[in-house]
């Protein structure tokens, strides 16, 4: 779907992000940041919304699923994919590699729409672990050392099978990490598991983290 709309040189905007537009009391105030993100972005640029490209299978999440049936009924054009494919498509450079913590998330994403050369980048070996989705305030990241590697969906995505459980829950063992997930969402329920298995950090933010939270992560990094 994405390469149809890349020929014809359409202009791709990520409905995840928080661009600080006007909320809307569309979705209740205790929901996924993201989704009401998605929500709250789709209704500013409606009138420069073309099509919604809305991924709605395992690959996603039901929220997701849920939103592009609310988009739809709001009169948007939204075209959905289900992508559940297990099979590994890509080796892992990004995750695993000496870039900062915040630089891979937004490179991993980023490759989504923009294909990178990935030669240049170094291996390292694993000091800290993050596991998540890519956060809504991704100054989070910032607190990390660059010999941390992605785990959890956004590997994940990395490796070209969103859908793959298996390697969602994948963790290098013995490695320090902090297993975030988004306030209300469902993925809470295996960071927290995680987190308690393998003697991390759990964390969940509702919106953009608290000085404690932050403090949090911080004292976890010092004294691991």
């Amino acid at each position: 779907m994405i390469q149809r709309y890349k020929k014809q040189n359409y202009e791709f905007v990520d409905l995840d992000i928080d661009f600080g537009y006007p909320r809307t009391d569309i979705l209740p105030e205790s929901y996924c940041k993201i989704v009401k993100n998605i929500i709250d972005n789709a209704i500013f640029l409606k009138d420069r919304l073309y099509t919604i490209l809305a991924p709605i299978g395992k690959d996603k999440c039901d929220s997701g699923w849920f939103a592009s049936a609310v988009l739809k009924d709001l009169g948007f054009c939204v075209e959905t994919s289900v992508y559940e494919d297990l099979e590994i498509k890509r080796d892992l450079v990004v995750s695993v590699s000496d870039l900062p913590l915040r630089k891979k998330f937004e490179v991993i994403t980023d490759d989504i729409i923009n294909e990178h050369d990935f030669a240049h980048l170094k291996k390292t070996k694993p000091r800290f672990g993050f596991w998540g989705v890519p956060p809504n305030d991704l100054s989070v990241l910032e607190l990390f050392p660059d010999d941390t590697h992605v785990y959890g969906w956004t590997r994940c995505v990395e490796a070209g099978c969103p859908a793959n459980l298996e390697l969602e829950m994948f963790v290098d063992e013995n490695i320090p990490t902090v297993f975030y997930a988004q306030s209300f969402c469902s993925k809470t329920q295996i960071a927290k598991y995680l987190a308690d298995k393998y003697n991390g950090l759990y964390i969940d933010v509702d919106d953009y983290a608290t000085k404690s939270t932050l403090a949090k992560i911080e004292a976890f990094i010092k004294l691991r």
